[in-house]
């Protein structure tokens, strides 16, 4: 009866370690890259996410089908509105959003693909432990497959491919994480 209590508890303790689905933090600004299987598409961009007041601005340089373009769009998900700056041109163009935002988050229904330790894990503070997740999202005319690795803690994202019929996969690569100071709406 004794082992079958500690067999019990044993599990219970390991099952409550096994990671969960999460969501990545409320404020964050870095710089991400962008590319398509079949290469059509190559971007670089710098954003700002502020999940609280359900904004976020892109400022990207990129190709699509070898033709060089740049973007700069602030996308304000409360208020609907989405405003595509062109700085050579010195315009601001407002346009109507009609998107729901979506919080940075591994999927409740996710399934947990594995856990790695990018860099080294011989001592402390050399490596970063993160985790892998798979699933599917339901979009308007189709299902998309997705794999996204985030930080074990704080859910920072890492990368994330993303699979369509139509356009192959799609990976997202998130680099140089700062601290979101730019989200600061005091002077």
């Amino acid at each position: 009866m004794r082992a079958l209590a500690l067999l019990v508890c044993l599990s219970v303790g390991c099952l409550a370690q096994r990671p969960q689905p999460c969501s990545s933090p409320a404020l964050l600004t870095g710089s991400l890259t962008i590319s398509t299987q079949d290469e059509k598409w190559v971007a670089v961009a710098k954003y700002i996410y502020d999940a609280l007041g359900q904004r976020i601005c892109l400022r990207e340089i990129g190709s699509y089908d070898n033709k060089t373009f740049t973007l700069n769009v602030l996308l304000l998900y409360r208020q609907g509105v989405l405003y595509k700056i062109s700085e050579r041109n010195k315009t601001c163009e407002k346009k109507r959003l009609n998107r729901d935002f979506h919080p940075l988050a591994i999927p409740k229904d996710a399934n947990l693909l594995g856990q790695a330790v990018l860099g080294s894990s011989s001592g402390p503070g050399q490596g970063v432990l993160v985790n892998t997740w798979i699933g599917q999202l339901e979009m308007k005319n189709r299902t998309a497959k997705y794999m996204s690795t985030v930080t074990e803690f704080g859910c920072v994202p890492i990368s994330t491919l993303v699979h369509t019929p139509k356009n192959g996969w799609m990976v997202t690569r998130s680099v140089n994480l700062l601290q979101p100071d730019m989200l600061n709406s005091e002077p």
